[in-house]
């Protein structure tokens, strides 16, 4: 048995579009896990053309996920955070304020477009941050980082049914640290800025984390707990969490660079991180803070 799940902006999910869909689709009754934002609707099995459809869908701002029913609602999240849990990359911000924005953004864009070594880009990138101020980390952080909606009830509502939330990227500890404690994140991974006498290094502590380290982190800590990594729901949004959404469970490209998107079957571009609920089954009435 499968489930179809449709999601959109508030407001913007129209019923006659759901069930006529599930009509065609030739599926169960369809269940509102929110009004007019999201539905579902059992199948029998994955339609023949589900991916013209889901393009059809794209054009009126409606997201459209098949996956099994069983196994769905996930007992660990793995979260990517540039991008995915805040609307902003870190090292472009800390960038702006160097002076050094326009030239950094580009290479973060196709560094996340997989276009450069992940690696390779992130050390060019740091380098052009030497000589600035520790002390405008805490000033970006305050005024620059803005978090992306839904996370807050994304990580409520799994942890008060008992899942574990990692945070793992590629950026910095000092930003994972404030979104973790923010948000609630249970662990955070991420590259560590050097500095020396209050001035940033133009480097970072070795090893780096990139794509690698972030299936690691699936790893070790699906390991630890006892779960399977079926167990695992992860987001992201870079080519370097590839890696991590292939292996998860249920591997979420949000808002993902076109490339990215294309190498998942989980693709959220309407929806905000709420969307991972509505994908797991929950109802808007389920919901946990936010």
């Amino acid at each position: 048995m499968f489930i179809a799940t449709l999601i959109a902006p508030k407001g913007a999910l129209d019923p006659a579009l759901v069930h006529a869909l599930r009509n065609a689709w030739g599926g169960g009754d369809a269940v509102w896990l929110a009004p007019d934002e999201a539905a579902e609707f059992a199948l029998e099995k994955v339609p023949d053309n589900q991916w013209d459809v889901w393009g059809d869908l794209q054009k009126a701002r409606v997201d459209l996920v098949v996956q099994p029913k069983t196994g769905r609602r996930k007992k660990m999240l793995l979260a990517d955070m540039d991008s995915t849990m805040i609307c902003q990359e870190c090292i472009d911000e800390l960038a702006e304020v160097a002076g050094v924005g326009a030239h950094v953004k580009e290479i973060t864009a196709r560094a996340m477009n997989g276009e450069l070594d992940f690696e390779g880009a992130l050390i060019e990138r740091v380098a052009l941050l030497k000589g600035l101020d520790e002390g405008v980390i805490a000033q970006v952080l305050e005024s620059r980082i803005t978090y992306m909606p839904g996370g807050a009830p994304l990580l409520a509502t799994m942890k008060a049914h008992g899942a574990y939330c990692a945070l793992v990227s590629g950026g910095f500890t000092a930003f994972t640290q404030a979104v973790a404690a923010t948000l609630g994140f249970d662990e955070n991974r991420a590259n560590t800025l050097l500095v020396e006498r209050g001035v940033l290094m133009g480097d970072v502590a070795r090893p780096i984390l990139g794509r690698e380290a972030k299936i690691q982190a699936l790893e070790e800590i699906s390991t630890r707990l006892g779960l399977a990594e079926t167990d695992v729901i992860a987001v992201g949004d870079g080519a370097n969490d590839l890696g991590m959404l292939g292996r998860a469970g249920s591997g979420v490209a949000l808002h993902a660079k076109p490339s990215v998107a294309a190498e998942c079957d989980i693709r959220i571009n309407h929806g905000d991180l709420t969307a991972l609920l509505y994908l797991q089954g929950y109802a808007q009435d389920e919901f946990v803070g936010g």
